[in-house]
């Protein structure tokens, strides 16, 4: 037991990622630039110098819009990968033929070394099931999640309209939270939801940023979600016909324990990375490299050999501080 304790303290507290770089990770290499898109605050925006002509800024917001521009496209060309990846690996002829497309950890012909329990199979499916969903803004049953994530976030306020400026208080990108789930489907918005209901503590520090010295430019809660969502699905490997990842594999044991593991781990992996932001003082315009050090030292602790559940990861304290 103390060395099971004393191997924790030592995993959580290397929350800067900065060791074991060689460890094996499946797919998020290719990221390279902040997954958010062209986040507007108003206010950081009117602190900038004054002294700068007119012609300066509306060069730096051109700039700016053509870079977001390239980084969206970037994310919808990798989600139509994932997808395709999804639909190869999902049992069909072709699927078992085929490697998963973009593979580069060199381990499918482990495919078929992984075997599943019956309860295992039945909760993958469910899972991917819930990935193939899209956020749907005309569906009723997707306007009422998205109305029940307001309720939770902010309890003492008056619902706003689905198109409102008061949405981009919760971080979403403009008045219109339905045009943000592009990468992450409607699984997304049922963590964030997952989230506040399981762990309102941590989920109303993250949203209002209370803990540590917070940057000037923070990131945006729920655009950070959408993308934790999204990069989750890539690092545990779901998109193959069986993962092959090491972190895949565990995540399969996770699996047969807690039919929910993935959303725990969702909250596990966000709160692990504001703790990240914070230990790194990161500003907005790093957010992806604290997203691919969060993935890094996820998969740390997912090899950890002790580790039979999503709460004995060493991470998963941080929800309940």
């Amino acid at each position: 037991m103390a060395s099971k304790a004393i191997r924790r303290r030592i995993h959580h507290g290397d929350v800067d990622g900065g060791r074991n770089e060689h460890m094996e990770t499946s797919g998020l290499e290719s990221l390279s630039e902040p997954l958010l898109g062209s986040y507007n605050d108003d206010r950081i925006r009117n602190e900038k110098n004054d002294d700068r002509s007119q012609q300066d800024l509306w060069d730096d917001e051109k700039k700016q819009q053509i870079h977001w521009t390239f980084l969206f496209t970037q994310l919808i060309a990798q989600w139509a990968q994932w997808l395709a990846n999804f639909i190869l690996g999902s049992g069909s002829f072709l699927g078992r033929l085929l490697p998963p497309i973009g593979s580069q950890n060199g381990h499918g012909s482990n495919n078929n070394s992984i075997i599943l329990s019956p309860l295992q199979e039945e909760r993958l499916r469910n899972l991917r099931q819930r990935l193939e969903v899209p956020f749907d803004g005309t569906r009723s049953d997707h306007q009422d999640a998205l109305k029940l994530l307001w309720r939770l976030a902010y309890p003492d306020r008056e619902l706003p309209p689905l198109k409102s400026e008061l949405w981009k208080e919760m971080g979403w990108q403009g008045a219109d939270p339905s045009t943000d789930f592009r990468g992450g489907g409607f699984i997304s918005l049922e963590n964030l939801i997952y989230f506040a209901k399981n762990y309102p503590d941590s989920f109303q520090r993250l949203l209002h940023k209370r803990d540590g010295k917070r940057a000037e430019w923070e990131y945006p809660f729920a655009v950070a979600g959408v993308n934790i969502s999204f990069v989750l699905a890539q690092m545990l490997d779901l998109q193959s016909g069986k993962p092959t990842s090491i972190a895949g594999k565990r995540f399969l044991e996770l699996l047969g324990d807690d039919e929910m593991a993935f959303d725990n781990l969702y909250c596990v992996a966000f709160q692990m990375m504001d703790a990240q932001w914070l230990a790194k003082r990161a500003s907005y315009m790093e957010f992806n490299e604290v997203l691919k050090s969060t993935r890094t030292q996820l998969e740390r602790e997912l090899a950890l050999e002790d580790v039979s559940s999503v709460v004995d990861l060493p991470a998963y304290n941080l929800l309940h501080q």
